[in-house]
């Protein structure tokens, strides 16, 4: 009998992840697979679900929705903040990435949303945060 992923194990797993208008937004194709423990928490919750009863050499797509994802967008995690608070001499664009500390040994990443006059509004939902996502999964080995 071929053995079935399951929560428990480490699995190696080469992917494409993309959007539903075709948009690719990682691969693992062009180095090595990556390697979690199924059920671990490691990776997103759809991601290991659609991981879980494949074997070894099998292939297939799985769509995620955002609640299994990144979550839903949520407004109230866009920020307004003055540009005097901007490390000095950082010229803010529509975009950019900061890091941002939020707590003594914590960060977050918020993405640069807006940028008006003397205000700059900072985006800290995850960049795929809303977004069904699709991987075209294989399964490489199963430890």
């Amino acid at each position: 009998m071929t053995r079935q992923a399951k929560a428990g194990d480490v699995v190696a797993v080469h992917y494409t992840g993309r959007l539903e208008d075709g948009t690719v937004f990682d691969t693992s194709r062009e180095g090595e697979p990556i390697e979690f423990e199924v059920g671990s928490g490691a990776v997103i919750e759809g991601f290991e679900r659609g991981v879980e009863g494949m074997q070894v050499g099998e292939q297939r797509e799985i769509r995620i929705a955002p609640e299994n994802a990144y979550g839903e967008r949520r407004d109230e995690l866009e920020l307004a903040v003055p540009r005097e608070q901007l490390p000095e001499g950082f010229d803010p664009e529509v975009g950019q990435m900061l890091a941002l500390q939020i707590a003594p040994g914590q960060q977050a990443i918020a993405r640069i949303a807006d940028v008006a006059g003397d205000s700059v509004t900072l985006d800290l939902n995850h960049p795929l945060a809303g977004q069904t996502l699709i991987f075209d999964i294989e399964l490489v080995g199963i430890k």
